[in-house]
C-alpha cells in the first residue's frame, strides 16, 4: 500500500512564506519517479483546488492562476519527496494542503494546515 505524507503546514501572516514537503512511501514510493505530481488544496467549506503540478522528471511545472509567481513546485526523485515553496501568502491561501498523483487528488495523504491570518 502506498501514502502521501504531507508536512510544513503553519499560521504565517500575509506576506510570509512557507515551505512544504510530501513524502512518498510504499507502492508510491516504487514508482515516484515516473508520476507527474500535483499539490491541491481545500479551503473551509470549499471544494478541492487545483494548486500546481510538476512532471515526473521535474522539467514542466504548470501552476493555477491564483498562486503563478508566488509558490514554486519542485521535487527530489532520490528521496521521493515533493515539496512547494509558497511565497507572498495571503488570507485566501488559507487552507488544507495535499499533495497527489493527479490533478483531481488521487491518492491524497491527510494533508497539512496552511493558516493565513494577522
Amino acid at each position: 500500500e502506498g501514502q502521501l505524507a504531507e508536512s510544513g503546514g503553519d499560521w504565517v501572516q500575509p506576506g510570509g512564506s512557507l515551505r512544504l514537503s510530501c513524502a512518498a512511501s510504499g507502492f508510491l514510493s516504487s514508482i515516484f519517479n515516473i508520476s507527474d505530481m500535483s499539490w491541491v488544496r481545500q479551503a473551509p467549506g470549499k471544494g478541492l483546488e487545483w494548486v500546481s503540478e510538476i512532471s515526473y522528471h521535474g522539467r514542466y511545472t504548470y501552476y493555477a492562476n491564483s498562486v503563478k509567481d508566488r509558490f514554486t513546485i519542485t521535487r527530489d526523485n532520490d528521496v521521493n519527496t515533493l515539496y512547494l515553496q509558497m511565497d507572498s501568502l495571503k488570507t485566501e491561501d488559507t487552507a488544507v494542503y495535499y499533495c497527489a498523483t493527479s490533478r483531481g487528488g488521487a491518492n491524497k495523504g491527510q494533508g497539512t494546515q496552511v493558516t493565513v491570518s494577522s
